[in-house]
Formats: C-alpha cells, structure tokens, sequence
C-alpha cells in the first residue's frame, strides 16, 4: 500500500468515510436546467411516480416476498455524487443460496427465472425512487456502479461522480449492459459535461424503447453483468495482485460505511489517519 497513489478530494463537508475530500476541478453545472430545475424536477417526478405506482410496488414486493423471501429490498452500498457512499435500494432478484462452506453460489445459479423477469423488466429499480427523493439519485444520470468498480477507474472516469448517480442514463439509453465498460464510460463523461432537459428526455425515451424490447439487459453469456475488475483482470489489463489489493480496499470502504462507528483510523506513512479515497 505504500505505493498506491492516494489523492484526497477537496470537498466543503465531511464524507461518509470521515475524510474530507478535495475536488481539484469541481463541476460546473452546464446551465440553468442543470444549476437550478434538475434536482426540484426529479423530487417532484420521483415523488409522482411513486404514488401512480404504488399498486404495483406493492405486488412485486408481495411476489418477491412469496417467491425469494426476506428481505424483499436488497440494500448495497454505491458511490454517488463527489464519491460520497449511499445506501441503493432495489428490488430483490436472488437468493441466499450457498455452498457447503458458506460461499454464496454463483449469481447465475442464485437468479432465478422471477427474478430474471423483474430485471428485464427493470421493475427491479423501482425501489431507487426513494433513493431519488433523499438526494442519493436523480432520475438521469451515470448509473451508480459498484465500490469495487470504482476502485478500478482510472482518475478520468471517476470524473463520472461529479453529479447524482441515475435510475438510467445515457449508457443504459445506448445498449444498458451489452457495451464494454469503456464505451459506458464514455457515455458517462459526456452526459456530466452536457446536462440539459432536451437530453434527458430523450434519454428517457430511449430507456423506455429499450426496456420494452428487452434489449441490452446483461452481457451475452453471462446472467449478470461483469465487474469492472474482472474485465480487467481478464483483459490484462491489471495485474492479480493489483487486484486482489483493490478488492481488500473496496471491502473496507463498505465496511466503514456500513458501520461507521466501528471504523478504525487507517495506517499510512506512520501516521494515524481516516479513511482516503484512493485512485
């Protein structure tokens, strides 16, 4: 660790980890749309949405429960805005399943055909509306990937961060999970550097069409999509102990903010600090 390059990101308030961040290039909102109706126009949509479709929360929280169990809510720390962590909130699609060790099965063995069904239908998501309404989200927006996906960005993607995490964007809206993970990205780069109501709209059309036809849901042969890591890994692109380094230093930032009050200061160059983010 004593090599790994640890930028901190200027920020006016503590994060969630208990470090305060430095944003060297603090985003500029790209116009009045961005600056001042975005966010009051997503609480009032998100607020709508929520009673027009509560019926059908309802029942797919009755068939979750039916058919998976408790809890019907799956709940997995992401990144948000300025990397801060939140807790997301979906719909569960798997079981608990495990092997004779305790190891959790394969996603593929773990999903199944009910739970594929609320996928593509995305009826999965519908659950991220609160998340919307507490600030975590906004309706268009990069999509709030993983911790551990985070900690494989290069210093230009996690630029993705700059603004709320969306129900969709313009990846999801150009192929969802069936593009490489650097044309997501780039998607991602130039939706933050050109926010305005024309695109959202248009993205949210798209995202419908998209979820109608069943397209671009996972990647071909696989039953979830592939963590950014093992992308890498697999591509050659990061070295096995490079990884295995991330991985540990994911795990203990959902650690932290799962329970924050039993967080340990960490360990770096002799003196005793909080928790970084580390790039």
């Amino acid at each position: 660790m004593s090599k790994e390059k640890i930028t901190i990101l200027r920020m006016k308030e503590k994060s969630p980890l208990g470090c305060i961040r430095e944003m060297s290039n603090e985003h500029i909102p790209y116009g009045p749309y961005e600056k001042y109706i975005k966010r009051p126009l997503d609480c009032f949509l998100a607020t709508g949405a929520i009673v027009l479709m509560s019926p059908l929360m309802a029942g797919t929280a009755y068939l979750v429960k039916k058919k998976l169990g408790s809890p019907v809510i799956f709940i997995q720390i992401r990144p948000g805005k300025d990397e801060k962590l939140f807790k997301l909130y979906k719909f569960r699609t798997m079981t608990d399943e495990r092997d004779a060790e305790g190891n959790l099965l394969p996603d593929e063995e773990r999903l199944t055909p009910f739970g594929r069904a609320l996928r593509e239908s995305s009826l999965d998501e519908l659950p991220e509306l609160f998340n919307i309404i507490k600030g975590d989200m906004a309706i268009v927006g990069p999509r709030p990937q993983l911790v551990e996906d985070m900690m494989f960005m290069t210093p230009e993607q996690r630029k993705r961060h700059a603004v709320r995490q969306g129900l969709t964007g313009l990846a999801q809206s150009n192929g969802r999970n069936s593009i490489s993970w650097e044309q997501r990205f780039q998607y991602d780069l130039r939706y933050v550097n050109h926010i305005t109501f024309l695109e959202d709209v248009k993205i949210l059309w798209k995202t419908v069409a998209k979820v109608l036809a069943r397209e671009g849901i996972s990647e071909a042969g696989r039953a979830t999509s592939e963590d950014l890591g093992d992308y890498l890994l697999h591509q050659g692109k990061v070295d096995r102990q490079t990884y295995e380094r991330k991985k540990e230093l994911a795990r203990e930032l959902v650690r932290s903010a799962e329970k924050p009050q039993l967080r340990k200061p960490f360990q770096f160059r002799g003196k005793t600090r909080e928790p970084e983010t580390l790039r």
